[in-house]
């Protein structure tokens, strides 16, 4: 059979996300063509719209469709802390616990050499300029607690320490549920350095 050029290349476009290998790129592509032409009209349209009407905040680097995000523009948000995060989908993740009402700055990555993402690629000018104002009081750095992630962390505690007094990180090590003998050494000796007292 002579193949169906536009399915392999919708096969194609869909293989090029996260997480979707060759046969659930084929059954997404199968999926479309099985659809209304009105379902795949909207379909294209939302693809569009996400490239077209969403962007960076130019302020803290979170995706909004608004010319500034809805959490830098509101005033009843604290003006004296500020959550770093490495990408704009962790605002995402602290906003869904509904229990940090900072502000926040995303980096635009993390310091990764195996990646080719080095210090100049990062947001961090940009994190300066905002700490120059006076009015942060406290830094949070909430990068992942990977190798890259502490690496980012401990560069920018060293480089944010002339423009900001109190600069934190967040606490992390055992899950809720997790046993002691399956835990790696690295998450029981951050576990033991972020205990609290009873």
């Amino acid at each position: 059979m002579k193949e169906l050029k536009s399915l392999t290349r919708l096969e194609e476009s869909f293989n090029k996300l996260p997480s979707i290998g060759k046969r659930t790129a084929e059954r997404l592509a199968y999926s479309v063509l099985d659809m209304s032409e009105e379902d795949v009209e909207e379909f294209c349209d939302s693809l569009k719209s996400i490239k077209t009407q969403i962007h960076r905040c130019p302020i803290c680097g979170a995706y909004t469709e608004s010319d500034v995000c809805d959490i830098c523009s509101n005033p009843s948000r604290d003006q004296h802390t500020l959550l770093v995060v490495s990408y704009p989908k962790d605002v995402i993740s602290f906003e869904n616990m509904e229990s940090y009402n900072g502000l926040y700055h995303v980096l635009g990555g993390i310091i990764s050499v195996q990646n080719g993402k080095s210090i100049d690629d990062l947001n961090i000018g940009g994190l300066i300029e905002r700490l120059k104002t006076g009015t942060i009081n406290e830094v949070i750095i909430a990068t992942n607690p990977t190798i890259e992630g502490e690496t980012t962390a401990i560069y920018l505690s060293k480089v944010l320490k002339d423009y900001v007094a109190n600069i934190t990180r967040l606490a992390y090590g055992l899950q809720m549920g997790a046993t002691l003998d399956y835990t790696d050494s690295l998450t029981l000796a951050k576990a033991i350095e972020g205990r609290r007292k009873l």
